[in-house]
């Protein structure tokens, strides 16, 4: 039994004529025969009565034909789905973010992906570090990261920046200098307005928290970000001592709120608006690059079309 077979019994079942189910389908009338007589010997039944004028389903015949209807639908609405796969409509998509492209890049392509793609599947991970999602990247727990490049050759997977974003200080907003930032970062006490219209600042030297303890993201192979913002710090003339270290950058933040320490952030991560840390642009601010990576000969159209919104939101 084919589907064509399908089409050909239902056609007669609605035509109740085998001339006119044979030219509404395009095929000689005797093709249309043999088809149905190739059903019924299939099935072991009488499918339709014929008579000289009319052609009347049976009992089997009109059960047969609720079956033919119900497999004709899976069978479109599998290709109709199938024609959304291929163009990338469709889909499952496991996405993966650094720590600190989960506060404003993750919400923004999720609600630009339910836009555009309503019908693909959008698995999100936030708060992951970069060692990590290279590594789920490659055993196929993600289909497409968001991370800090680590200059390390990874030659199964593909990636491309997105953009750069400097770094700024993030500090107790009781902390001496904490006052040369902008209001931005910090909310006003109870009762009291948000200052009107923007909030001058002074740019702080790095230099300036030679003396303090810093808050940082794991060392070793375990965060990207450790090695950034020990090069900055070198770069400003000092190594940071003592060094606490965290595993999420929302930790980090609130952390450097309890008064634990200073610390080194990039930019978007002023949108993590937690009571009682300041955020204070740095003089000649160091840069880290933010990418994205597939795994390298990715075929899949819906990870191709996700990738392209996500560039487009950089």
């Amino acid at each position: 039994m084919e589907l064509r077979h399908l089409r050909s019994f239902l056609a007669l079942a609605e035509e109740r004529h085998f001339g006119r189910a044979a030219e509404r389908l395009h095929i000689a009338q005797p093709a249309l025969s043999q088809q149905i007589k190739q059903l019924e010997r299939e099935f072991g039944v009488e499918l339709v009565t014929r008579t000289t004028r009319r052609v009347e389903l049976t009992e089997a015949g009109h059960r047969f034909a609720d079956h033919a209807r119900a497999v004709l639908g899976s069978a479109e609405r599998a290709a109709g789905d199938m024609a959304l796969v291929a163009s990338g409509q469709a889909g499952r998509v496991s996405v993966g973010f650094i720590g600190t492209a989960t506060y404003d890049l993750l919400p923004a392509a999720a609600r630009e992906v339910r836009r555009q793609l309503p019908s693909v599947r959008l698995e999100l991970h936030g708060e992951m570090l970069s060692p990590a999602l290279v590594a789920g990247l490659i055993d196929g727990t993600f289909d497409l990261v968001v991370l800090r490049p680590d200059g390390a050759a990874h030659p199964e997977i593909s990636a491309r920046v997105l953009r750069s974003e400097r770094l700024v200080a993030v500090l107790p907003d009781r902390h001496p200098l904490a006052g040369r930032g902008p209001a931005a970062g910090r909310r006003p006490p109870a009762g009291q307005p948000s200052p009107p219209g923007p909030q001058p600042s002074a740019a702080l030297d790095l230099a300036e928290l030679r003396d303090e303890p810093f808050v940082m993201h794991f060392s070793g192979h375990r965060s990207s970000m450790h090695e950034h913002v020990l090069a900055a710090c070198a770069a400003a003339g000092f190594h940071p001592d003592p060094i606490t270290e965290v595993g999420e950058t929302a930790t980090l933040v609130v952390f450097v709120a309890a008064g634990m320490g200073v610390a080194l952030v990039p930019e978007p991560v002023r949108s993590l608006a937690l009571e009682g840390v300041a955020y204070l642009e740095l003089t000649d601010p160091p840069t880290v690059d933010l990418a994205m990576a597939t795994r390298t000969g990715e075929t899949s159209p819906a990870v191709a079309r996700v990738a392209e919104i996500i560039s487009s939101l950089r």
